[in-house]
């Protein structure tokens, strides 16, 4: 079960970024000091134990945990089913789920080996069983889509990388047949598109079919970020003029004015790791639009658990410990989100910040008798 839950976190957002390993390392060191500054970080606060924390999803989704649930008692797919079913044109919400679902099926798969008969790729038991019972189901070809998205991700430098891809396109475009309104095989084609490094003109050509259906989908430009950065198929001005578009043409209410914040992260200097970094304008401004995304959004917005992890990692680095609190306590319990779901152990790394916001909340006079519960 534990190795399930480290693989649905890695796989957040469909592999939005690859950060080089040697940042990974530099930010393991970096946390490890805080666990030593606040070695029971637990007391009185109220936040959820290390052993406790969930890595699957940034925040809580009972109806999706019951679903997994169901399904890894029974083998069945027509849990999976139902949830997509209920969850309707909720595209922020539902683009989540796929992924989710994708990921236990590639869990399932990576435990029980590939099959004999050339059925390997085609996921776990139930998902097999569902596209061929229901291959008209627009659900059982997204999961089915983004699962082999998934395969192809987890090793990029194998001999079937491109040929997983171009079959993940094909299933994509059967998606797309099924439910022409659905952004969601679009956005999994993003990461298709990027793997296969389509020229710019194809990419933004797939870009204007998501945005056509769903302007503001935050996951969907999440999704589409990495193309345009350096380690990719652009650079870090194209990346940042991305987000700074998308940024500053959103209307009240949705959350691409945190989009920056994402693309800074996206470019960070390997070598400067200095703590001015993180006070400077650039920094300062991406973590005030972010403020003001989760302001003006939805409380139960579907990405918002997304947005105030990735808070809490620049809050903290940039000494702003009562912000990152704040963070902390709304956020705390699921920890399956960037940057934590980078490393080897997303829990560990997640309480090691938070051990460092709590030891600084409580050098600038912060107690536990006056921190609200988590969650409220």
């Amino acid at each position: 079960m534990d190795a399930l839950l480290v693989l649905l976190a890695a796989l957040t957002l469909g592999g939005f970024v690859f950060l080089p390993w040697m940042r990974r390392r530099r930010a393991v060191q970096h946390t490890r000091q805080g666990l030593v500054v606040a070695a029971d970080p637990m007391a009185g606060y109220g936040f959820v134990p290390l052993e406790q924390l969930d890595v699957r999803l940034p925040g809580p989704d009972q109806e999706l945990d019951e679903a997994l649930a169901e399904m890894r008692r029974t083998h069945d797919w027509r849990p999976a089913a139902e949830l997509l079913k209920s969850t309707g044109d909720d595209w922020e919400r539902r683009w989540q789920r796929v992924q989710t679902l994708a990921g236990a099926a590639a869990f399932e798969l990576a435990e029980g080996g590939t099959e004999q008969g050339g059925g390997g790729r085609t996921g776990g038991i139930w998902l097999r069983t569902w596209r061929s019972e229901a291959p008209k189901d627009p659900g059982g070809a997204q999961t089915h889509a983004q699962f082999l998205v998934v395969q192809a991700l987890r090793d990029p430098g194998s001999q079937d990388f491109r040929m997983i891809l171009e079959e993940a396109r094909t299933v994509c475009r059967e998606a797309a047949l099924l439910a022409p309104g659905s952004p969601i095989p679009y956005i999994t084609e993003l990461a298709v598109a990027r793997g296969l490094g389509d020229r710019p003109a194809d990419y933004e050509e797939l870009w204007s079919k998501v945005v056509q259906r769903a302007p503001q989908h935050m996951g969907a430009h999440l999704a589409a970020l990495p193309y345009w950065s350096q380690k990719w198929h652009g650079s870090r001005k194209e990346a940042e003029d991305f987000a700074e578009r998308a940024a500053a043409a959103a209307p009240a209410g949705t959350l691409l004015p945190a989009l920056p914040l994402f693309a800074v992260y996206e470019h960070l200097p390997e070598a400067n790791m200095v703590r001015s970094l993180y006070q400077s304008a650039v920094v300062e401004r991406a973590i005030e639009g972010a403020h003001f995304a989760l302001r003006e959004a939805p409380a139960d917005h579907p990405m918002a658990p997304h947005v105030r992890h990735l808070l809490v990692w620049f809050l903290v680095r940039a000494e702003r410990y009562a912000e990152a609190m704040e963070q902390l306590r709304l956020v705390d319990g699921h920890v399956g989100a960037v940057p934590w779901s980078y490393g080897r152990s997303p829990a560990a790394e997640y309480a090691a910040y938070r051990a460092l916001a709590i030891a600084g909340w409580e050098q600038l006079g912060g107690t536990s008798a006056g921190f609200p519960p988590p969650g409220k």
